[in-house]
């Protein structure tokens, strides 16, 4: 197949979203808590910003009905899911308020902590942007738990994992 070039807008957002599928990343699941109770979203728009101080960002869309819980939270964790937890990752991408099949626990900041994730990064809203069709949402990190194992990664609309090295 040969190279393909295009300039992005509404005619090929369809061709856009698939290049930047190109691109592996992990998965993760943000928890909240809200009003209502327990809140969790499962992302692949996460990255680090600062080392010190310790700051992440994590991007939820706008279209989502979960964006504004979000994005107005004073606190949110930050689980970067395993390799073996593909079903919570699609339970919570689904639903995120039903939380009575998983164990999950408050942490000292005050947001659902997910059993056996990998790592998981326990953060104060530290501030908003825009972000055209999404939020810019960074935390200032509190806390991080983590656990050995390999994380869930997602590309071109799939999820798999590493290849093991010879």
């Amino acid at each position: 197949m040969s190279e393909q070039s295009f300039i992005p807008g509404p005619e090929t957002s369809r061709a856009f979203r698939k290049a930047l599928g190109c691109f592996g990343t992990g998965v993760t699941i943000v928890t909240t808590m809200t009003s209502r109770g327990p809140l969790a979203i499962t992302a692949n728009s996460f990255t680090s910003v600062s080392i010190d101080p310790a700051l992440l960002l994590w991007c939820p869309a706008k279209s989502s009905l979960r964006h504004d819980a979000f994005v107005n939270a004073d606190a949110f964790s930050v689980h970067v899911v395993a390799e073996n937890q593909l079903e919570l990752a699609r339970h919570f991408a689904l639903k995120g308020e039903e939380f009575d099949t998983v164990d999950w626990q408050l942490t000292a900041t005050g947001s659902p902590s997910l059993p056996g994730c990998i790592a998981r990064f326990d953060c104060q809203h530290f501030a908003r942007h825009p972000g055209g069709d999404h939020s810019i949402v960074i935390g200032a990190v509190q806390e991080v738990t983590t656990r050995p194992g390999k994380g869930l990664i997602f590309k071109h609309g799939l999820y798999g994992g590493f290849l093991e090295q010879p």
